[in-house]
């Protein structure tokens, strides 16, 4: 199965999960999954979150920021992949005055 993000609309979210800005992502979902293409412009972020019954991949294609993961900062930039299992907490930040476009899945436990 091919999944063509340019043909799937985009979503904008203010404030995603509490954080900074608008959070632009292009979304497939199944019962399983939540597949996604997201942008966080400069001083964008994706507020922290515990992920309770799923765990999340994020894979940076392009751009640099930092993660906080568990209360700890973890710089990411393009090719580097961020996990976070099930159980913990995290949030992706763009603190640089570039896009950062990013590829994750989230994938349910059941």
């Amino acid at each position: 199965m091919i999944i063509d993000f340019s043909g799937i609309e985009p979503t904008v979210i203010k404030n995603f999960r509490g954080g900074e800005k608008d959070t632009v992502t292009r979304m497939y979902v199944d019962k399983n999954n939540k597949i996604m293409q997201g942008t966080l412009e400069a001083g964008a972020s994706i507020g922290v979150h515990t992920h309770e019954t799923n765990s999340e991949l994020i894979y940076i294609l392009e751009g640099k920021g930092k993660v906080l993961y568990d209360g700890e900062y973890e710089a990411v930039g393009k090719g580097s992949c961020h996990y976070c299992p099930m159980g913990h907490s995290h949030s992706l930040i763009n603190d640089s005055n570039d896009t950062l476009v990013f590829f994750a899945v989230v994938g349910e436990h059941k």
